[in-house]
């Protein structure tokens, strides 16, 4: 079997396995045994929920919560909606404080054991503005709930099971903060699972638990189906910024684990979040799990208590393997042993020099760097600029910008390892210039310039005389070594992505003498455990393509796939049929991308966004209608001018950036009433009461001699008020108002912003036109805001 011909097939077979691997099981019908999830039973509370936007606070939350307690009442669960005050301090926007009243739905399956840890299935009710929320997280209500039905019909569980559906999460998880710090009933739970979405589609990924794992991994190593999780996912989702209600439950101690979809992230916190676009196979999927490991932990003697955190990943199928972080020296051990064996056994069919194995080290550090020049180059090269809604054009044609990623990865790797066995300098200047060029689209790219000048000078110390596979190959396995080492050291929860590879590629070499041994059954081996590992690592590779815009995390998946693959990629010494596939690939990549970036992906499925605002400044009377620079276009600029004024760059303080706005005719609307009154004990009692019809009212405080505030609605906190500094209250859901307490420093004068939201375009000025099909509002557009200052002394 020739060698070009076996890394086909392994490509083609890892392929395969990575695409059945990612496939969505199929969605039960009403009719399955009550025992069971049914996605199509739960697809009733998705349609039920995901009529219309429902932020909180709005009428259509309100409709949305009163109709989830009826569908409760009717599953004979007695729910309670339990009001309440959440507050939120965002631990990346220091003098900022998110707060307001959430409604919160708390039900309950009685147990055996009314006095045993409750088991608890979370998720939140309320959407973003401007989304009806299908997936995020009108799935999460409908899996809590169906699973809820299945357990009932199951018999009487252990303990309680606890159905709690939160308010205010997307505002700030403003419900779970309130269950979780002054909810009562917080303190009988023991484990929680919360249902999540960041898309419309895909696989269900358990990412997150509770410190101390070790038993609640066992748990779900014991219970999933066809499971999607690791400790690599767990490790991420701790240094990331994102936020679910699981959060405020881990800070009240209570151990859990958080289940998510992410895939078709253009449908996120969108217009396009409908039930209809809600893929039902990930409603099964997520139903699936969360019954699983929830029907095991309702019914068991006892919830899994805490043990030290485990290495973990699904394998295949039902399998997922755990062990403890030390165990992985013993992998590694096991590794060594093996390439020793591999080295030895080939030098009895050749001597090769010791600075081939350099140079494989050196070579699979190249294409690892140089990919990430390369991707970095493809993408800057689409034309979209980075950020969330800037990559919207991306996200429209995730499938072709997909294949563009692992095209020009695969290329750049085959001409990697294809020129190891020619050894030509000029090879160091291909990723150094698709890294400098990556600074040609405006600005200086600092990524793309780092990463093709480091595989620049990698390749012209390795590519200056040929390598043989043997020594190339055990270089390579060498590097893979070098950084499982540094990985166990450093973050144990990550070093299976390279270790568990980095093994089968050690039992490959061990057992073909380093590929020194032909033949069908050598080169078969090869084949089989390139494609089980690119198997498995694909499924690796899609999560992260889909959770992160980010082109560097493909050099780790390029090291492991060069791990496997390079016997199979490097030719014999001479022969150039390495370059010559891995440039045709990598034209392909970027002739695609070239296609990505001419296409208008811009359709009524996949619309572009728009957003407009409405603004009177009630202290100078002025007007405007605004947009962000990002979210210009021509409907958008055709309502800046609706009045005839012309469109600049503005700053107000009120906006958080320069906004394109136009001048439009002042509209009397009410004003907010904000008193400051002085107690006896010398503290401040500020009360600010919304005008009718608002839902949010911002406010900005700045005290002249300083302080602190030490209560928002009778919430107690520790705030500080620098001197001459502005804080920020955002106030959700405004109702009736709130009071904020304050101990000043000293006498002096307290100055006061606010900007009041309304959910409405403004009467007496120029109506909204209707929006062509491919573009839609995106979050709290066509909204009017009225803002102005008071200032009081005392």
């Amino acid at each position: 079997m020739g060698r070009y011909l076996a890394l086909l097939i392994a490509l083609m077979l890892g392929s395969w396995i990575a695409f059945n691997d990612q496939l969505l099981p199929e969605s039960q019908p009403v009719g399955a045994p009550a025992t069971e999830f049914s996605a199509e039973r739960a697809f009733a509370d998705v349609t039920l929920m995901a009529a219309a936007p429902h932020p909180m606070g709005s009428p259509e939350n309100a409709r949305v919560r009163d109709a989830l307690v009826s569908r409760l009442t009717e599953l004979g669960l007695s729910p309670q909606v339990r009001p309440g005050i959440g507050l939120q301090e965002p631990k990346d926007a220091a003098g900022r404080v998110i707060a307001g009243p959430v409604e919160n739905i708390v039900a309950v399956l009685p147990g055996r054991d009314r006095n045993a840890p409750a088991l608890a299935l979370m998720a939140h009710y309320d959407s973003v503005p401007g989304s009806p929320g299908a997936a995020d997280d009108a799935i999460g209500v409908a899996t809590a709930i169906e699973t809820v039905r299945a357990l009932k019909t199951r018999g009487t569980p252990a303990r309680d099971v606890m159905l709690v559906i939160t308010d205010g999460e997307e505002a700030g998880l403003l419900g779970a903060n309130h269950f979780f710090r002054r909810d009562p009933l917080a303190k009988r739970i023991g484990l929680v699972i919360n249902a999540e979405a960041r898309g419309s589609t895909g696989r269900v990924n358990m990412f997150q638990t509770s410190a101390e794992n070790g038993r609640i991994v066992d748990l779900f190593a014991r219970t999933a189906q066809r499971p999607a999780s690791s400790s690599l996912s767990v490790l991420l989702y701790e240094k990331m910024p994102n936020d679910t209600d699981l959060t405020e439950t881990l800070r009240a101690g209570i151990a859990g684990l958080n289940y998510a979809i992410i895939g078709r992230q253009f449908d996120y916190h969108s217009a396009t979040s409908t039930p209809a676009n809600l893929d039902r196979g990930s409603l099964q999927d997520m139903g699936t799990q969360v019954l699983a490991l929830a029907g095991e932990a309702a019914f068991a003697s006892q919830l899994p208590g805490r043990a030290p955190n485990v290495v973990y990943s699904n394998l295949f199928g039902n399998t997922v393997i755990a062990y403890p972080i030390w165990f992985g020296w013993v992998v590694i051990a096991v590794i060594v042993v093996l390439l020793a064996l591999a080295v030895r056994w080939a030098r009895h069919s050749g001597e090769f020099p010791a600075v081939d194995i350099l140079r494989g080290m050196g070579a699979l550090a190249f294409a690892g760097v140089g990919t990430v020049a390369v991707l970095q180059f493809a993408r800057r090269l689409t034309g979209a600029e980075f950020g969330f809604i800037e990559q919207r054009f991306l996200m429209a044609q995730a499938a072709p910008w997909e294949w563009a990623i692992m095209l020009l990865s695969l290329g750049f790797l085959m001409l990697a390892a294809g020129d190891v066995a020619r050894g030509r300098r000029w090879m160091a200047a291909v990723p150094l210039v698709f890294g400098l060029a990556c600074s040609a689209f405006g600005t200086f790219d600092i990524i793309g310039a780092v990463s093709g000048v480091l595989a620049g000078v990698l390749g012209f110390f390795v590519y200056n005389r040929p390598a043989s596979r043997k020594g190339a190959w055990a270089g390579a396995l060498a590097l893979g070594l070098v950084l499982t080492v540094i990985l166990q050291v450093a973050a144990p929860g990550a070093a299976y992505v390279i270790a568990w590879p980095l093994l089968a590629a050690a039992v490959g070499a061990a057992a073909t003498a380093l590929s020194a041994k032909r033949g069908v059954l050598p080169i078969g081996l090869l084949v089989i455990l390139a494609a089980a590992a690119l198997g498995w690592q694909g499924g690796i590779s899609h999560f992260a393509y889909e959770g992160m815009d980010l082109m560097p995390l493909f050099a780790v998946q390029m090291i492991t796939a060069g791990l496997v693959l390079w016997p199979l990629a490097q030719p014999d010494t001479g022969a150039q049929k390495g370059l010559v596939i891995g440039g045709v690939l990598l034209g392909a990549g970027l002739a695609m991308t070239l296609i990505i970036r001419a296409e208008d992906p811009w359709t009524p499925r996949y619309p572009q966004v728009s957003y407009v605002g409405y603004q009177v400044d009630q202290d100078t009377g002025r007007a405007w209608r605004f947009s962000p620079e990002a979210m210009s276009g021509a409907w958008t600029n055709a309502v800046l001018r609706a009045e005839g004024g012309p469109v600049e760059k503005l700053s107000h303080w009120a906006w958080r950036r320069p906004m394109l706005a136009a001048a439009a005719p002042p509209v009397a609307e009410p004003t907010p009433t904000i008193a400051l009154a002085k107690a006896r004990d010398g503290t401040l009692r500020l009360s600010a009461a919304p005008p009718a019809g608002a839902r949010t009212l911002d406010l900005r405080l700045r005290a002249a001699t300083g302080g602190e505030v030490t209560r928002i609605a009778g919430v107690p906190l520790e705030l500080a008020l620098p001197k001459g500094e502005w804080v920020r209250i955002l106030w959700q859901a405004p109702g009736n108002g709130l009071e904020i307490a304050l101990r000043p420093s000293g006498p002096g004068r307290l100055d006061v912003r606010y900007v009041a939201g309304f959910d409405r375009w403004p009467s007496g000025v120029a109506p909204l036109p209707g929006r062509p099909a491919d573009l839609i509002a995106w979050d709290n557009s066509d909204s009017t805001f009225v803002s102005g200052t008071r200032a009081f002394s005392w």
